[in-house]
C-alpha cells in the first residue's frame, strides 16, 4: 500500500500567517504540520508516500523533507497541484504514482494522537472498495457525517445542519485502485471543486465502503482556533514536556 499526504490549498482561514508560506509547513507545537501525516503513514508501515503540494512556497517542501530521512525513508515523491480544486482533484494526481495500488491518504492538517495501523492492516485484508475512519465528535455539524445502519454506512452528508449521527469522517481514507475511475465521474460541487464526500458515497452506493473508529483524539489545524488545540494536544501528549511547565 502506498500513501498520499494532501497538503495543497491557500490556507486562506490562516491569513495572515500564509501569506508568506504553506500551510502545512507552520509549526504545530515543535513541528512543522506536515511532519504529522507523513509520521502516521509511516507508522502505519506505509513507505512508499508522495506529497501533493501547490501555490508559490511549493518548493519550501522539498527544501524541509528533502528524501524523508527524518522518518526513516529513502525517498519521497512529490506532485503539484494548480489552483484550488478540492480534495478529490488533489487526489487525482496521484494516479500515476499509485500505479494500481491501494492508497492511504490523510490531509496534510490532519493531527492524531493514535497509531492507525489496525485500521490500515484491516484495509490491507478488505480485498477491494474503500475504507474511512470516523470518529464521535460534539460538533458534527462542522463535518462530513456517516449515518450508520448496523456495521455499515448508508451515506455521508457534508456539514449537515442536523446531523444524523455524531460520526465525522476524519481526513484519512483508504482506496483501491478504482478511485480513480469514480472521480472522472464527478462534477463540481457548488463551491466549485470536486469532493471528497462525493467519492466515498460512490463507494457506498456500490455496498464496498467498510470504515473503522479512530483512537485518541483527533484534530485539523486549519482554523487559528483548531491549530491552537492541536499545539496544546500535542503538548500535552509529551511527557517530557508536560502541559504544566
Amino acid at each position: 500500500m502506498k500513501g498520499v499526504v494532501l497538503a495543497g490549498g491557500k490556507g486562506s482561514r490562516l491569513h495572515p500567517l500564509t501569506k508568506i508560506t504553506n500551510k502545512h509547513l507552520l509549526p504545530v507545537f515543535d513541528k512543522p504540520m506536515i511532519y504529522y501525516p507523513i509520521q502516521a503513514l509511516v507508522d502505519a508501515g506505509i513507505r512508499d508516500i508522495l506529497i501533493v503540494t501547490g501555490g508559490s512556497n511549493a518548493g519550501d517542501f522539498l527544501r524541509l523533507l528533502a528524501n524523508g530521512k527524518e522518518f526513516g525513508l529513502s525517498h519521497l515523491d512529490f506532485t503539484y497541484q494548480e489552483g484550488e480544486g478540492g480534495i478529490a482533484e488533489a487526489l487525482n494526481l496521484a494516479h500515476h504514482f499509485a500505479d494500481g495500488q491501494k492508497l492511504c491518504v490523510i490531509l496534510g492538517d490532519n493531527i492524531i494522537e493514535k497509531p492507525i495501523a489496525g485500521a490500515v492492516e484491516a484495509f490491507r485484508a478488505q480485498g477491494q472498495g474503500a475504507r474511512i475512519l470516523l470518529k464521535e465528535v460534539d460538533d458534527a455539524e462542522r463535518f462530513g457525517v456517516a449515518e450508520i445502519e448496523g456495521d455499515r454506512i448508508v451515506g455521508i452528508e457534508e456539514k449537515p445542519a442536523r446531523p444524523k449521527s455524531r460520526y465525522a469522517v476524519t481526513g484519512i481514507y483508504m482506496y483501491d485502485e478504482t478511485v480513480f475511475e469514480k472521480i472522472k465521474t464527478l462534477v463540481p460541487s457548488g463551491r466549485g471543486e470536486l469532493e471528497i464526500t462525493d467519492v466515498n458515497n460512490a463507494y457506498i452506493r456500490e455496498g464496498t465502503m467498510q470504515f473503522s473508529f479512530l483512537d485518541g483524539w483527533w484534530t485539523d489545524a486549519g482554523t487559528f482556533e483548531s491549530l491552537l488545540r492541536a499545539c496544546n494536544l500535542v503538548a500535552q501528549s509529551r511527557p517530557e514536556t508536560g502541559a504544566s511547565e
